[in-house]
Parts: C-alpha cells; sequence; structure tokens
C-alpha cells in the first residue's frame, strides 16, 4: 500500500499547496515518523518536494511542480483512478486534486481513467444488516464499467430463483461494504446487489450510458425510491441510552432520536408496514416501549398472543 499512499501525499500536496508531517500523519492515518519517511523518499526519487524549515514551514512541490505520471501504465492509472475515485465524490479538494493528476496523464490513458474514477460511488448509510465480504464479483464489474462492456448475469433476488440478465452496467455503489450495481436493462434502470450475483460473464458487447449519467445523482434517485418504500411507517420508542446505538445499527437512517424522557431516551423509528416494525421490536421485549401509533402496539399484542399460545403449554412429545 505505500505506493497508493504516497500518491495521496502529492495529491494532498497538490490541493494545500504546503502540509507538514503532522497534518499528512493525521489525514492518512500513519505516524509522523511514516509520513516524514513518504515525504523523504518522494525527494529522494527525484520528485521536487522540499522542506521548508521555521514556523509556517512545511514540505511543498516547489514552483507548484507537478507530478508527471507519463511512466504508469494503461492499467496501473487505471487502479490508481478506481482507488482515489470514490473520495473525490465527498470532498471538493480532492475532486480538483484528482481533476489535476487526470490532466497528468498520457493523452491516451485519460478516457479510461476518467471512467475509473467514476466507476464507483460510496454511501457509508447502511440498509439494515450487512455482510462486510467484499465480493469477488465487484472487480470484474468495475472492469466492465471501465471498458464500457456489457454484463451476464445470473441473479438470484430475495424471493425469486436465478434468472439471467443482460445489463449496461453503469456504476458500483459501496454503501457501508454491501456492494450494489447500478444498471440499464430492456426495462430501465435496475440495482442488483452484487453478493446476490450468481455469476457474471463480461460480453464483447458495446455497453449504453445514458448522455451525462451522474453516477451520485443516479444513486440519490435509488436511494429517494427505497427510503420512501422502507418508510411508510413511523413509532415513536423509549429505549435506554445505551440501547440507541443498536437501533440506529439496526435501522440505519429511519432512526431518529427525540429527546429525553423520563430518564430514557425518545427514538423515532421507520419499517415499510406496522408488522414490521413489530417483528423488529417483539425481539425487544420490555426493554423497549412503543408510544405510537396505535397500529405498531396492536401488531405487538397479536405477536405477543401468538408466542404465548405457542409456548406457554405442555413440552411437545
Amino acid at each position: 500500500m505505500r505506493a497508493d499512499r504516497l500518491v495521496a501525499v502529492l495529491l494532498l500536496m497538490q490541493a494545500r499547496g504546503r502540509v507538514t508531517a503532522a497534518e499528512l500523519a493525521e489525514e492518512l492515518e500513519v505516524s509522523v515518523a511514516t509520513a516524514r519517511r513518504d515525504l523523504e523518499a518522494l525527494s529522494a526519487a527525484g520528485v521536487p518536494v522540499y522542506p521548508q524549515p521555521g514556523r509556517g514551514g512545511g514540505w511543498s512541490l516547489v514552483g507548484g511542480a507537478r507530478t508527471d505520471l507519463s511512466g504508469l501504465s494503461a492499467p496501473e492509472a487505471q487502479a490508481l483512478f478506481l482507488l482515489l475515485g470514490p473520495a473525490a465524490a465527498g470532498s471538493a479538494e480532492a475532486g480538483a486534486a484528482l481533476r489535476k493528476l487526470l490532466a497528468a496523464l498520457p493523452r491516451t490513458f485519460r478516457a479510461d481513467a476518467e471512467a475509473a474514477r467514476d466507476a464507483t460511488l460510496v454511501d457509508p448509510v447502511p440498509w439494515g444488516e450487512r455482510d462486510r465480504t467484499r465480493p469477488a464479483t465487484v472487480d470484474l464489474l468495475q472492469s466492465a464499467v471501465v471498458s464500457r462492456r456489457r454484463v451476464r448475469l445470473t441473479y438470484a433476488g430475495p424471493k425469486a430463483e436465478p434468472a439471467e440478465r443482460l445489463v449496461d452496467p453503469w456504476g458500483l455503489i459501496d454503501k457501508d461494504d454491501v456492494w450494489y450495481l447500478l444498471a440499464g436493462t430492456d426495462r430501465g434502470r435496475r440495482t442488483f446487489r452484487v453478493d446476490r450475483i450468481v455469476r457474471a460473464e463480461v460480453t464483447g458487447e458495446t455497453a449504453e450510458r445514458p448522455a451525462g449519467l451522474v453516477l451520485t445523482a443516479a444513486w440519490q434517485e435509488v436511494v429517494d425510491e427505497i427510503e420512501g418504500r422502507r418508510s411508510r411507517t413511523w413509532a415513536t420508542v423509549l429505549v435506554e441510552e445505551r440501547f440507541v446505538p443498536v437501533l440506529r445499527d439496526r435501522f440505519g437512517r429511519h432512526c431518529h432520536t427525540d429527546g429525553d424522557a423520563g430518564g430514557r431516551v425518545r427514538v423515532r423509528l421507520a419499517a415499510p408496514t406496522p408488522l414490521d416494525l413489530a417483528r423488529h421490536l417483539a425481539g425487544w421485549g420490555a426493554l423497549i416501549e412503543v408510544v405510537e401509533p396505535r397500529s405498531v402496539r396492536d401488531e405487538l399484542a397479536r405477536v405477543g398472543a401468538e408466542l404465548v399460545a405457542r409456548y406457554s403449554g405442555p413440552e411437545p412429545v
């Protein structure tokens, strides 16, 4: 990972003009000694990076110099922009630095590098439970996005048998370690959860991509649609403060605190239906009190009655 870190050092220096070893250490989550060694290594390699001692000093690219990336191969350039592209979506400075870095590439590499930069989006807000294992299919799909090639998928939906689909891959989204593929199909835009892709094959057919597509905007439309379906029913509950992080982890953006109430925290939770909320909350027993709506309280009472009827009798023979 040191090569990636050295590139990150150059990006930060391009964006800020001058940095200290301590600032780099904090930004890159390494020790100050490691950051200083990286700066010295760049200088020793011939990159015009020099220290300026004294108060207000630091390290800078002398004369506003820019890195020369002509030595990168095409796969290396794509790998670099796949790595750095998601960071640019959430930072104006990183975005500006990445554009400058793109301009420094050989002209023949720029189109693929730009496609790699826009191939992946990071959305840190989870949708419920998640598996933090990165699917092996992600790399193949990223390659298809960059090369503009159609992909033949065998996809198993949550309630359907695996079926084959031919899709135009537009981009990948890392949503708190759960990966999604945004793609065009014969039925319009579709979103595929990558860990449900049984098999994927990149074809030789050129993929179609809507003119002017911006991955962040397209994904926001998907999020808005899904969040609308997932938040049709809201409930107010009371719970001890120590349990709030657990609720946040389970309900994601559908969990909002709403002040204190007699030593407990008032929390707003959402799910598609009252029954969905009741199923999620029933296991908490008396640890959670549902204040409203009545429909959720009624579903909890019904679920509780079913459990009592099932398990309060004699042991099965």
